[in-house]
Protein backbone atom coordinates (compact mmCIF):
# COMPACT_ATOMS: atom_id res chain seq x y z
CA UNK A 1 0.00 0.00 0.00
CA UNK A 2 1.76 3.13 -1.26
CA UNK A 3 0.81 6.67 -0.23
CA UNK A 4 1.63 9.11 -3.04
CA UNK A 5 1.88 12.89 -2.65
CA UNK A 6 1.83 15.38 -5.54
CA UNK A 7 2.34 19.14 -5.11
CA UNK A 8 4.46 20.10 -8.12
CA UNK A 9 2.25 22.95 -9.34
CA UNK A 10 -1.28 23.94 -8.35
CA UNK A 11 -2.94 20.61 -7.52
CA UNK A 12 -2.71 19.30 -3.97
CA UNK A 13 -3.10 15.53 -4.33
CA UNK A 14 -2.76 12.36 -2.28
CA UNK A 15 -3.55 8.78 -3.27
CA UNK A 16 -3.12 5.23 -2.07
CA UNK A 17 -2.25 2.54 -4.62
CA UNK A 18 -2.04 -1.18 -3.85
CA UNK A 19 0.67 -3.22 -5.56
CA UNK A 20 1.43 -0.58 -8.16
CA UNK A 21 -1.81 -1.31 -10.02
CA UNK A 22 -4.96 -0.81 -7.94
CA UNK A 23 -6.12 2.70 -6.96
CA UNK A 24 -7.59 2.61 -3.46
CA UNK A 25 -8.05 6.39 -3.20
CA UNK A 26 -7.19 9.42 -5.32
CA UNK A 27 -7.94 12.81 -3.78
CA UNK A 28 -7.22 16.11 -5.55
CA UNK A 29 -7.76 19.67 -4.31
CA UNK A 30 -7.60 21.91 -7.37
CA UNK A 31 -6.52 25.54 -7.33
CA UNK A 32 -7.79 26.28 -10.86
CA UNK A 33 -10.49 28.70 -9.74
CA UNK A 34 -8.05 30.55 -7.51
CA UNK A 35 -5.48 31.11 -10.28
CA UNK A 36 -8.02 31.81 -13.03
CA UNK A 37 -8.33 35.42 -11.89
CA UNK A 38 -4.59 35.89 -12.57
CA UNK A 39 -4.59 34.12 -15.92
CA UNK A 40 -2.04 31.56 -14.74
CA UNK A 41 -0.43 29.95 -11.71
CA UNK A 42 1.10 32.36 -9.16
CA UNK A 43 3.86 30.35 -7.41
CA UNK A 44 3.64 32.02 -3.99
CA UNK A 45 -0.14 31.71 -3.91
CA UNK A 46 0.09 28.06 -4.98
CA UNK A 47 2.55 27.10 -2.23
CA UNK A 48 0.46 28.79 0.46
CA UNK A 49 -2.67 26.99 -0.70
CA UNK A 50 -0.78 23.67 -0.64
CA UNK A 51 0.04 24.31 3.03
CA UNK A 52 -3.64 24.78 3.77
CA UNK A 53 -4.88 21.77 1.82
CA UNK A 54 -2.24 19.06 2.18
CA UNK A 55 -3.20 17.58 5.56
CA UNK A 56 -6.96 17.36 4.85
CA UNK A 57 -6.20 15.82 1.45
CA UNK A 58 -3.88 13.18 2.95
CA UNK A 59 -6.39 12.41 5.70
CA UNK A 60 -9.11 11.87 3.09
CA UNK A 61 -6.90 9.60 0.96
CA UNK A 62 -5.92 7.43 3.93
CA UNK A 63 -9.50 7.22 5.17
CA UNK A 64 -10.89 6.23 1.76
CA UNK A 65 -8.22 3.53 1.46
CA UNK A 66 -9.06 2.11 4.89
CA UNK A 67 -5.74 3.12 6.45
CA UNK A 68 -7.11 4.95 9.50
CA UNK A 69 -5.60 2.42 11.92
CA UNK A 70 -2.37 1.42 10.23
CA UNK A 71 0.19 3.27 8.11
CA UNK A 72 0.88 2.59 4.44
CA UNK A 73 3.88 0.44 3.56
CA UNK A 74 5.67 3.10 1.53
CA UNK A 75 5.53 6.89 0.95
CA UNK A 76 6.24 8.26 -2.55
CA UNK A 77 6.43 11.98 -3.30
CA UNK A 78 7.03 14.18 -6.32
CA UNK A 79 10.55 15.57 -5.94
CA UNK A 80 10.52 17.59 -9.18
CA UNK A 81 10.37 19.15 -11.65
CA UNK A 82 7.93 21.90 -10.72
CA UNK A 83 7.55 25.04 -8.62
CA UNK A 84 10.07 24.87 -5.79
CA UNK A 85 7.75 26.31 -3.15
CA UNK A 86 5.00 23.88 -4.05
CA UNK A 87 7.36 20.89 -4.22
CA UNK A 88 8.77 21.66 -0.77
CA UNK A 89 5.34 21.29 0.84
CA UNK A 90 4.93 17.73 -0.43
CA UNK A 91 8.54 16.67 0.17
CA UNK A 92 8.56 17.99 3.74
CA UNK A 93 5.34 16.22 4.66
CA UNK A 94 6.38 12.96 2.95
CA UNK A 95 9.63 12.89 4.93
CA UNK A 96 7.80 13.62 8.18
CA UNK A 97 5.22 10.89 7.59
CA UNK A 98 7.75 8.27 6.51
CA UNK A 99 9.91 9.06 9.54
CA UNK A 100 6.98 8.90 11.96
CA UNK A 101 5.59 5.69 10.46
CA UNK A 102 9.06 4.10 10.04
CA UNK A 103 8.38 3.19 6.41
CA UNK A 104 10.53 3.67 3.27
CA UNK A 105 10.48 6.95 1.35
CA UNK A 106 10.89 7.29 -2.44
CA UNK A 107 11.32 10.45 -4.52
CA UNK A 108 9.57 10.49 -7.90
CA UNK A 109 10.07 12.49 -11.10
CA UNK A 110 6.76 14.18 -11.95
CA UNK A 111 7.13 13.78 -15.73
CA UNK A 112 8.03 10.11 -15.42
CA UNK A 113 5.05 9.57 -13.12
CA UNK A 114 2.71 10.63 -15.92
CA UNK A 115 3.84 7.59 -17.93
CA UNK A 116 2.84 5.27 -15.08
CA UNK A 117 -0.76 6.46 -15.24
CA UNK A 118 -1.07 4.07 -18.18
CA UNK A 119 -0.20 1.09 -15.96
CA UNK A 120 -2.96 2.07 -13.56
CA UNK A 121 -5.49 2.40 -16.38
CA UNK A 122 -4.36 -0.79 -18.18
CA UNK A 123 -3.31 -3.47 -15.65
CA UNK A 124 -2.08 -5.85 -18.36
CA UNK A 125 0.19 -3.28 -20.03
CA UNK A 126 3.92 -4.03 -19.94
CA UNK A 127 6.99 -2.78 -21.87
CA UNK A 128 8.44 -2.33 -24.39
CA UNK A 129 6.56 0.78 -25.45
CA UNK A 130 7.02 4.34 -26.62
CA UNK A 131 5.17 7.05 -24.73
CA UNK A 132 4.48 10.65 -25.64
CA UNK A 133 4.31 12.75 -22.45
CA UNK A 134 2.70 16.11 -23.21
CA UNK A 135 1.63 18.79 -20.76
CA UNK A 136 1.82 22.52 -20.17
CA UNK A 137 5.46 22.31 -19.18
CA UNK A 138 6.77 19.21 -20.95
CA UNK A 139 6.76 17.49 -24.33
CA UNK A 140 8.87 14.33 -24.22
CA UNK A 141 9.11 11.14 -26.24
CA UNK A 142 10.35 8.25 -24.09
CA UNK A 143 11.07 4.58 -24.64
CA UNK A 144 10.45 2.08 -21.86
CA UNK A 145 12.42 -1.05 -22.69
CA UNK A 146 11.77 -4.65 -21.67
CA UNK A 147 14.41 -4.16 -18.98
CA UNK A 148 12.32 -1.37 -17.53
CA UNK A 149 14.84 1.36 -18.36
CA UNK A 150 13.61 4.75 -19.51
CA UNK A 151 15.26 6.43 -22.51
CA UNK A 152 14.45 9.96 -23.68
CA UNK A 153 14.16 9.89 -27.47
CA UNK A 154 13.19 13.48 -28.15
CA UNK A 155 11.71 16.61 -26.61
CA UNK A 156 10.61 20.09 -27.53
CA UNK A 157 13.34 22.63 -28.24
CA UNK A 158 11.27 25.52 -26.89
CA UNK A 159 7.60 25.71 -25.87
CA UNK A 160 5.85 22.58 -24.69
CA UNK A 161 2.74 21.55 -26.63
CA UNK A 162 0.42 22.42 -23.75
CA UNK A 163 2.15 25.75 -23.24
CA UNK A 164 1.65 26.60 -26.91
CA UNK A 165 -2.06 25.78 -26.70
CA UNK A 166 -2.46 27.77 -23.48
CA UNK A 167 -0.70 30.83 -24.90
CA UNK A 168 -3.00 31.10 -27.91
CA UNK A 169 -6.02 30.55 -25.69
CA UNK A 170 -4.86 33.37 -23.43
CA UNK A 171 -4.31 35.66 -26.42
CA UNK A 172 -7.82 34.90 -27.65
CA UNK A 173 -9.25 35.74 -24.24
CA UNK A 174 -10.42 32.20 -23.50
CA UNK A 175 -9.25 32.26 -19.87
CA UNK A 176 -7.30 29.79 -17.72
CA UNK A 177 -6.70 26.92 -18.08
CA UNK A 178 -6.67 27.53 -21.80
CA UNK A 179 -6.09 24.14 -23.42
CA UNK A 180 -9.59 22.79 -22.82
CA UNK A 181 -11.18 26.10 -23.83
CA UNK A 182 -9.20 26.18 -27.07
CA UNK A 183 -10.22 22.59 -27.82
CA UNK A 184 -13.88 23.51 -27.31
CA UNK A 185 -13.57 26.47 -29.69
CA UNK A 186 -11.71 24.32 -32.23
CA UNK A 187 -14.70 21.97 -32.51
CA UNK A 188 -16.59 24.79 -34.26
CA UNK A 189 -13.83 25.53 -36.79
CA UNK A 190 -12.19 24.13 -39.91
CA UNK A 191 -8.74 22.63 -39.18
CA UNK A 192 -7.67 23.27 -42.78
CA UNK A 193 -8.78 26.91 -42.91
CA UNK A 194 -5.55 28.60 -41.78
CA UNK A 195 -2.17 27.53 -43.22
CA UNK A 196 0.22 27.18 -40.28
CA UNK A 197 3.77 25.75 -40.15
CA UNK A 198 4.87 22.36 -38.80
CA UNK A 199 8.31 23.01 -37.37
CA UNK A 200 11.17 20.67 -38.36
CA UNK A 201 8.96 19.14 -41.07
CA UNK A 202 10.98 16.92 -43.39
CA UNK A 203 13.79 16.44 -40.88
CA UNK A 204 14.58 12.97 -39.57
CA UNK A 205 14.32 14.04 -35.95
CA UNK A 206 12.30 13.17 -32.90
CA UNK A 207 12.59 16.66 -31.48
CA UNK A 208 9.73 19.15 -31.56
CA UNK A 209 9.28 22.93 -31.70
CA UNK A 210 6.15 25.03 -31.22
CA UNK A 211 7.40 28.61 -30.79
CA UNK A 212 7.27 29.28 -34.55
CA UNK A 213 3.69 28.05 -34.71
CA UNK A 214 2.71 30.46 -31.95
CA UNK A 215 4.38 33.35 -33.79
CA UNK A 216 2.62 32.44 -37.05
CA UNK A 217 -0.76 32.47 -35.30
CA UNK A 218 -0.08 35.90 -33.81
CA UNK A 219 0.96 37.23 -37.24
CA UNK A 220 -2.31 35.88 -38.66
CA UNK A 221 -4.24 37.84 -36.06
CA UNK A 222 -2.18 41.00 -36.57
CA UNK A 223 -2.91 40.89 -40.29
CA UNK A 224 -6.60 41.04 -39.39
CA UNK A 225 -6.39 43.90 -36.97
CA UNK A 226 -4.73 42.23 -34.00
CA UNK A 227 -7.70 42.38 -31.63
CA UNK A 228 -9.41 38.97 -31.32
CA UNK A 229 -12.46 40.61 -29.75
CA UNK A 230 -13.17 42.42 -33.03
CA UNK A 231 -12.98 39.33 -35.24
CA UNK A 232 -15.98 37.19 -36.22
CA UNK A 233 -16.39 34.04 -34.09
CA UNK A 234 -15.94 31.87 -37.17
CA UNK A 235 -12.48 33.29 -37.83
CA UNK A 236 -11.37 32.56 -34.27
CA UNK A 237 -12.81 29.03 -34.42
CA UNK A 238 -10.97 28.33 -37.68
CA UNK A 239 -7.72 29.60 -36.19
CA UNK A 240 -8.18 27.49 -33.06
CA UNK A 241 -8.92 24.37 -35.09
CA UNK A 242 -6.00 24.93 -37.48
CA UNK A 243 -3.62 25.68 -34.61
CA UNK A 244 -4.65 22.59 -32.67
CA UNK A 245 -4.32 20.51 -35.84
CA UNK A 246 -0.78 21.76 -36.36
CA UNK A 247 0.20 20.78 -32.81
CA UNK A 248 -1.43 17.37 -33.13
CA UNK A 249 0.20 16.72 -36.52
CA UNK A 250 3.68 17.20 -35.03
CA UNK A 251 2.99 15.12 -31.92
CA UNK A 252 1.46 12.18 -33.79
CA UNK A 253 4.13 12.15 -36.51
CA UNK A 254 6.93 12.07 -33.92
CA UNK A 255 5.24 9.35 -31.88
CA UNK A 256 4.78 7.10 -34.91
CA UNK A 257 8.35 7.72 -36.06
CA UNK A 258 9.66 6.81 -32.61
CA UNK A 259 7.60 3.61 -32.57
CA UNK A 260 9.02 2.64 -35.95
CA UNK A 261 12.60 3.30 -34.88
CA UNK A 262 12.25 1.29 -31.69
CA UNK A 263 10.21 -1.43 -33.40
CA UNK A 264 7.60 -1.50 -30.66
CA UNK A 265 4.02 -2.66 -31.03
CA UNK A 266 2.64 -0.41 -28.28
CA UNK A 267 2.40 3.38 -28.03
CA UNK A 268 0.97 5.47 -25.20
CA UNK A 269 0.00 9.02 -24.32
CA UNK A 270 0.40 10.70 -20.94
CA UNK A 271 0.18 14.17 -19.40
CA UNK A 272 -2.48 16.86 -19.41
CA UNK A 273 -2.59 17.28 -23.21
CA UNK A 274 -3.22 13.52 -23.52
CA UNK A 275 -6.83 14.31 -22.54
CA UNK A 276 -7.27 16.19 -25.84
CA UNK A 277 -9.85 14.26 -27.86
CA UNK A 278 -8.39 15.20 -31.24
CA UNK A 279 -4.95 13.95 -30.22
CA UNK A 280 -6.33 10.70 -28.83
CA UNK A 281 -8.42 10.08 -31.93
CA UNK A 282 -5.50 10.71 -34.29
CA UNK A 283 -3.11 8.51 -32.31
CA UNK A 284 -5.69 5.72 -32.27
CA UNK A 285 -6.20 5.98 -36.03
CA UNK A 286 -2.51 6.21 -36.96
CA UNK A 287 -1.55 3.40 -34.60
CA UNK A 288 -4.32 1.18 -35.96
CA UNK A 289 -3.19 1.79 -39.53
CA UNK A 290 0.27 0.54 -38.56
CA UNK A 291 -0.92 -2.45 -36.56
CA UNK A 292 0.05 -0.88 -33.23
CA UNK A 293 -1.85 -0.83 -29.95
CA UNK A 294 -2.51 2.61 -28.47
CA UNK A 295 -3.03 3.23 -24.75
CA UNK A 296 -4.33 6.33 -22.97
CA UNK A 297 -5.12 7.04 -19.33
CA UNK A 298 -8.62 8.30 -18.53
CA UNK A 299 -8.83 12.12 -18.37
CA UNK A 300 -8.68 12.15 -14.55
CA UNK A 301 -5.28 10.41 -14.69
CA UNK A 302 -3.93 12.68 -17.45
CA UNK A 303 -3.83 15.78 -15.28
CA UNK A 304 -1.67 16.02 -12.16
CA UNK A 305 -2.62 13.40 -9.58
CA UNK A 306 -0.98 11.41 -6.80
CA UNK A 307 -2.02 7.93 -7.97
CA UNK A 308 0.56 8.09 -10.75
CA UNK A 309 3.18 9.20 -8.19
CA UNK A 310 2.34 6.25 -5.94
CA UNK A 311 2.58 3.87 -8.92
CA UNK A 312 5.94 5.28 -10.04
CA UNK A 313 7.21 5.17 -6.47
CA UNK A 314 6.22 1.54 -6.15
CA UNK A 315 8.18 0.64 -9.30
CA UNK A 316 11.23 2.55 -8.10
CA UNK A 317 11.10 0.81 -4.72
CA UNK A 318 10.79 -2.56 -6.47
CA UNK A 319 13.92 -1.60 -8.41
CA UNK A 320 15.82 -1.19 -5.14
CA UNK A 321 15.52 2.54 -4.61
CA UNK A 322 14.92 4.26 -1.29
CA UNK A 323 15.43 7.92 -0.38
CA UNK A 324 17.37 9.24 2.58
CA UNK A 325 16.14 11.98 4.90
CA UNK A 326 18.24 14.45 2.90
CA UNK A 327 15.80 14.16 -0.02
CA UNK A 328 15.01 17.66 -1.26
CA UNK A 329 12.85 19.37 -3.87
CA UNK A 330 14.49 19.75 -7.30
CA UNK A 331 12.54 22.13 -9.58
CA UNK A 332 14.70 21.16 -12.60
CA UNK A 333 14.87 17.41 -12.03
CA UNK A 334 15.82 15.60 -15.29
CA UNK A 335 13.40 13.03 -16.64
CA UNK A 336 13.93 9.48 -15.45
CA UNK A 337 16.26 10.34 -12.59
CA UNK A 338 16.31 11.34 -8.95
CA UNK A 339 18.82 13.82 -7.58
CA UNK A 340 20.44 13.19 -4.23
CA UNK A 341 18.92 11.83 -1.08
CA UNK A 342 19.34 8.13 -1.76
CA UNK A 343 20.35 5.41 0.65
CA UNK A 344 23.04 4.26 -1.78
CA UNK A 345 20.78 1.85 -3.69
CA UNK A 346 19.95 3.75 -6.90
CA UNK A 347 20.55 7.42 -7.57
CA UNK A 348 21.00 9.37 -10.79
CA UNK A 349 20.38 6.21 -12.83
CA UNK A 350 17.40 5.14 -14.94
CA UNK A 351 15.03 3.04 -12.90
CA UNK A 352 14.91 -0.67 -13.65
CA UNK A 353 11.56 -2.35 -13.05
CA UNK A 354 12.19 -5.60 -14.89
CA UNK A 355 11.27 -7.73 -11.87
CA UNK A 356 7.81 -6.23 -11.70
CA UNK A 357 6.97 -6.92 -15.32
CA UNK A 358 8.73 -10.27 -15.77
CA UNK A 359 7.84 -12.14 -12.57
CA UNK A 360 4.78 -12.96 -10.56
CA UNK A 361 3.77 -10.40 -7.96
CA UNK A 362 5.66 -11.01 -4.75
CA UNK A 363 3.62 -11.11 -1.59
CA UNK A 364 3.82 -8.61 1.21
CA UNK A 365 4.79 -4.95 1.27
CA UNK A 366 8.04 -3.17 1.95
CA UNK A 367 9.83 -4.14 5.12
CA UNK A 368 8.99 -1.94 8.08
Amino acid sequence: MVLGLETSCDETAAAVVRGGREICSNVIASQAELHRRYGGVVPEVASRRHLEAILPVVDAALRQAGLEKRPPDLVAVTQGPGLVGSLLVGVALAKALAFAWKVPLVGVNHVEAHLYANFLAHPDLSPPLVCLIVSGGHSELVYLSTSGQLEVLGRTRDDAAGEALDKLARHLGLGYPGGAALEELARKGDPAAVPLPRALAGEETLEMSFSGLKTAALHYLEARGGDPARLPPGVLADLAASYQEAVVDVLVERLMRAAQRKRVRQVALAGGVAANETLRRRVQAEAGARGLEAFFPPPELCTDNAAMVACAGYHRWRGGEEAAWSLNADPSLPLGRVSGGSCGKIVDKPVNIVDFFSTEERGGGPSK
